[in-house]
């Protein structure tokens, strides 16, 4: 209920670790995951994942195929000299993005201890408990931000997350733009080593939060693994590029994309709304003419009301008049001080204090009217 913990959405990012975690210890979810995983990377054939045993798996034990290998977080140098770690590298980061930007349903925990690699030379994934679902919506948002990252465009990822996610009141677009284009500034001049698609997901995430930005928790996961991958296609080898690699299969991913959205089921949907419009056009239409023909048409124009804009003027210009009133009644009062008279009020000549007396009492009711009379009105 902090401020720290809305800005962050706490609350929201503890359900979501509480699902995830309840989830992976559910081994029967983790079995199906295996499934669905083999199905999904079966045309990357440097990609391995073992399949599970479904007879002798329940909520409590799993069982699935062994696969022999070794972790890559424990490869000495002489076993990197054995396999092409570019080629592993980007073939297993191109699945990793058509996991998340086409089939929207990703591996979230790919950390170098769950990967391994086997004696011919492939990459076998394990623990696959915890996962990911992306809307297709968001696919969209989520690869132009990542090919602005790579592209190292701050100010399109800025307006990109700012479309992602829901500014609030508070939030100055001016200085998220300007921050956000900065980290991103930043990778221009970091070598291939030091590049980490991963860390910038994050720092955009946070820096979206400090801006009063409400992003998705979609987008720490998206980090959260992308950071993972770094570290893994770091261990494979040490000049793996992500942001090229991005660049690389984006064509790829588009069309991936595209071909999902021709699909059987999203064909017929488009028919059947397309079939739904013809039906529904003619009565619309009869009923548009119909209103036109008897002059029943109207436009709704939400403008400002004429009449209160007359009265605000009036009262702008009655209040410019009381002010020029009671100038001219001091500026009155000041000559008449000087004229002799034996008419005086305390010692003073009279008609200037009675000037005086009149422009005091216009001017607190002119201020009470102000205070008063328009904060009643606004209330």
């Amino acid at each position: 209920h902090t401020e720290f913990g809305q800005r962050y959405q706490f609350t929201r990012m503890l359900e979501e670790l509480r699902k995830s975690l309840m989830r992976e210890l559910d081994y029967r979810q983790e079995a199906h995951n295996l499934a669905a995983f083999r199905e999904q990377l079966k045309d990357f054939t440097h990609i391995v994942v073992p399949a599970p045993i479904a007879d002798y798996s329940t909520s409590r034990v799993l069982t699935m195929e062994y696969v022999s290998g070794v972790k890559i977080t424990e490869m000495s140098p002489l076993t990197r000299m054995d396999f092409d770690g570019e080629m592993l590298a980007g073939e297993l980061f191109r699945a990793y993005l058509n996991q998340i930007l086409v089939e929207g349903f990703f591996h979230a925990d790919p950390h170098p201890g769950n990967v391994s690699l086997t004696s011919d030379h492939r990459i076998a994934l394990l623990d696959l408990g915890m996962v990911g679902r992306i809307m297709p919506r968001l696919q969209e948002d989520l690869l132009q931000l990542l090919l602005a990252i790579s592209e190292g465009h701050g100010e399109d990822a800025a307006q990109i997350a700012i479309k992602i996610g829901q500014p609030r009141r508070e939030f100055d677009q001016t200085e998220f733009t300007r921050r956000i284009s900065e980290i991103i500034g930043q990778q221009k001049t970091a070598t291939v080593e030091q590049m980490q698609v991963g860390r910038l997901v994050l720092e955009v995430t946070r820096c979206a939060a400090d801006c009063q930005i409400r992003v998705p928790p979609e987008l720490t996961m998206l980090g959260k693994t992308l950071l993972n991958l770094d570290q893994v296609g770091r261990a494979l080898t040490p000049q793996f590029d992500p942001n090229a690699s991005i660049r690389r299969n984006a064509a790829q991913i588009l069309q991936q994309r595209v071909l999902k959205s021709l699909s059987p089921g999203n064909l017929f949907s488009g028919v059947l709304e397309l079939k739904d419009l013809v039906q529904r056009l003619p009565a619309r239409l009869n009923r548009f003419f119909d209103a036109l023909a008897n002059n029943e048409f109207k436009v709704s124009v939400d403008a400002i009301d004429e009449k209160t804009l007359i009265l605000g003027f009036q009262k702008i210009a009655n209040r410019i008049t009381v002010g020029l009133i009671i100038a001219a009644l001091i500026v009155g009062a000041a000559l008449l001080m000087r004229v002799d008279t034996n008419f005086r009020i305390w010692g003073y000549p009279g008609l200037a204090i009675i000037f005086f007396l009149c422009a005091a009492g216009a001017g607190i009711v002119l201020l009470l009217n102000i205070l008063f009379y328009d904060k009643s009105k606004s209330d």
